[in-house]
């Protein structure tokens, strides 16, 4: 097993904080730092002349990510978040044709749900299944509703909420049967559990730094498979999307033939240096040993939790549980209040709890410490109004 503790020094707050919260923002690398400084330098030393280092970022960046999820070169690129990136790819898709079904969960992220809803009005026939349990989503019923009228399956690997890991690849085997496509969003994935694009032969994956990438906002990212660029021509474009942007022709749009032509507009320049530090280290580290990591942590989380009596709104199977596990139990939101003034840093979510969330740079000692600190709270007597 890896030391791990050597790489806390890396992290600031980790000497403030039991900071176990890496499902919404992971902690920040001091690496950011320089990042960020060496972004000011080159604004300040070379103005307008600075873009001829920023704009190449935006695939050399995401070639990071690609290393980390097996992408070939120029099959990714950096944007600004899942949610435009989802607008993105929908505005691809034809929903006039009798191939207009349009199949996720009710456990995914709800800005899926808002971009796939929205564009019923254009004739996209949404079709949502129901989990059986609010925590698992047994992968028969996706199956089951994969159909030869789907033309797209946009779901999450791991699950926001529960962090159950869904069978991505047996799903998207059944999506390419029937002649639809999948758009993977892996933002709960990547950086805690191993992704490999090639070998789920996905057609499509979005993420984003914040969270086990240990990035700043603002770095989303999209894969498309190689052999699929030419083929889609987003609706919601930009200069950027243009083969020869800085011609500024007023034609209609010649899409760059490679995967820029989902870029739309100029990028946003510090968000690509605030995720780099984070990518070097995650590259580094290698996710195979935070995935084993993460195992024993977030199973010790689960049997504290259940000694404790608490509700865990998270598989106890640990082959299908990702890095998070939701506990729950009465005044659970008033004590993820109290959890963060005490400076362990956690969140909560409806209909999930107390998300719990080490990674690979929290220890065992503070796994017990966060455990302890719960059960104190639930002992505290409560106070009469």
């Amino acid at each position: 097993m890896p030391d791990f503790r050597k790489w806390r020094k890396e992290f600031p707050i980790l000497s403030k904080s039991v900071y176990m919260i890496s499902n919404s923002l992971g902690a920040m690398p001091r690496g950011v730092y320089g990042e960020l400084e060496e972004f000011a330098d080159l604004w300040a030393t070379k103005g307008v002349v600075a873009w001829e280092d920023w704009v190449p970022m935006v695939q050399s960046t995401a070639d990071m990510i690609g290393d980390i999820i097996n992408a070939p070169k120029g099959t990714m690129i950096m944007h600004q978040n899942v949610s435009v990136l989802q607008h993105v790819l929908i505005s691809c898709f034809d929903f006039r044709g009798k191939r207009n079904k349009v199949v996720y969960s009710d456990l995914e992220f709800p800005t899926v749900h808002y971009n796939w809803k929205a564009r019923e009005k254009d004739g996209a026939n949404v079709v949502i299944v129901e989990s059986p349990d609010g925590v698992h989503l047994p992968t028969e019923l996706m199956l089951r509703e994969i159909d030869e009228t789907t033309l797209v399956v946009p779901i999450s690997y791991v699950l926001f909420r529960s962090a159950f890991i869904q069978d991505a690849k047996a799903i998207i085997r059944r999506a390419h049967e029937v002649g639809a496509v999948v758009i993977l969003d892996a933002y709960q994935a990547v950086g805690t559990i191993p992704v490999d694009v090639q070998d789920l032969d996905v057609d499509f994956l979005v993420g984003g730094s914040v969270k086990w990438l240990c990035g700043g906002p603002g770095g989303g990212y999209l894969y498309c498979r190689k052999d699929l660029i030419p083929k889609y021509e987003p609706k919601s474009c930009g200069w950027f999307s243009h083969a020869k942007p800085f011609d500024f022709d007023m034609d209609p749009i010649r899409y760059h033939p490679g995967i820029m032509r989902f870029m739309g507009g100029s990028p946003g320049v510090p968000a690509l240096y605030s995720v780099r530090a984070g990518y070097r280290i995650i590259q580094k580290v290698g996710v195979k040993a935070i995935r084993k990591r993460s195992m024993q942590m977030t199973a010790r989380v689960v049997e504290r939790a259940l000694e404790m009596g608490l509700v865990v709104n998270t598989p106890c199977d640990p082959a299908v549980r990702a890095g998070t596990v939701s506990v729950d139990f009465p005044g659970a939101e008033r004590a993820c209040d109290e959890l963060i003034r005490r400076k362990f840093i956690v969140d909560y979510r409806p209909r999930a709890g107390i998300r719990i969330s080490p990674h690979f740079y929290n220890t065992d000692d503070e796994v017990e410490a966060m455990m302890d600190e719960i059960a104190k709270l639930r002992a505290r007597p409560r106070r009469r109004k």
